[in-house]
C-alpha cells in the first residue's frame, strides 16, 4: 500500500487542485494507495514547518512535490513505487 499525504489548508486553491490531481492519478495508476489530506492550520508545528510551501505532497513519507504537480508526474511516481506492475499500460516517456 502506497501512503500519500497532502499537507494543505482551507481556502488554498493550489491545495484543492493538487488533491484532485492526486485522486485522478491514483485511479489511473491502479496502484494500491491511501490518501490523507492534513490541514496544517490545525497544528502549530506543521504550520511552522510548511507555512507558505503548501500544498506539499508526500509519497510514503518522502516529499515528492510542492505547489504544483501534473497528473502524469504523480501517476509515474505511483507506478514506480508500486514496482512498475500497477500498469497504465505502455505510457512511457
Amino acid at each position: 500500500m502506497i501512503a500519500i499525504t497532502i499537507y494543505s489548508r482551507p481556502g488554498c486553491h493550489l491545495c484543492d487542485e493538487m488533491k484532485a490531481i492526486v485522486q485522478r492519478a491514483a485511479r489511473a495508476s491502479r496502484a494500491p494507495v491511501t490518501i490523507e489530506a492534513i490541514d496544517i492550520s490545525t497544528d502549530a508545528d506543521l504550520e511552522a514547518r510548511y507555512g507558505v510551501e503548501i500544498p506539499v505532497l508526500l509519497i510514503d513519507g518522502r516529499k515528492a512535490a510542492k505547489y504544483r504537480v501534473t497528473e502524469e508526474e504523480v501517476t509515474r511516481m505511483l507506478i514506480s513505487r508500486a514496482g512498475g506492475s500497477a500498469g497504465a499500460g505502455g505510457r512511457g516517456g
